[in-house]
């Protein structure tokens, strides 16, 4: 691929977000109760960035793909796994005045399962007990099964 089809591909992705970001925005606040129409068909979504605007994008599109009637599973690693530690360190975004937690939360509120990486908490000293409720500890092998599902796509960020 050149380097020009490249540029062009990273620019209309760019857009395609920025133009769906402001939507998701303005439909956040007041999110009715989702039920999944077609659970195998969704969005798993990995989570490894310390970045908490990427984080915010992250929990934006799996709200936005939840209200469309679709599948969301959430791993958590790294710095990411922060997200799930009761009393973290909240950065809030405009014009929602929410944070990638808020979000989280409201995820897990909906049914999402939301997980940390096996890795996570023996590294960082914490413990169970320090993530907020509704959040546990991935299992590799079944992690590995719900990325292969038919139907089910892959977001990373």
């Amino acid at each position: 691929m050149s380097m020009f089809r490249k540029s062009m591909t990273a620019l209309a992705l760019i857009l395609a977000v920025l133009f769906s970001f402001g939507a998701a925005i303005n439909t956040a606040s007041a999110e009715p109760k989702v039920t999944v129409k077609n659970s195998n068909k969704g969005l798993f979504v990995v989570v490894t960035s310390e970045d908490s605007m990427a984080q915010m994008m992250a929990m934006v599109l799996s709200t936005q793909t939840l209200k469309q009637g679709r599948s969301v599973r959430v791993l958590l690693c790294g710095e990411a796994g922060n997200l799930a530690v009761n009393g973290s360190k909240e950065k809030l975004f405009k014009p929602l005045n929410k944070s990638p937690q808020m979000l989280l939360k409201g995820l897990i509120a909906k049914g999402v399962k939301v997980e940390v990486c096996p890795l996570f908490l023996p590294n960082t000293g914490k413990q169970v007990s320090d993530l907020i409720s509704g959040v546990i500890v991935a299992k590799p092998p079944l992690i590995a099964t719900a990325m292969a599902e038919e139907g089910i796509k892959l977001l990373t960020y």
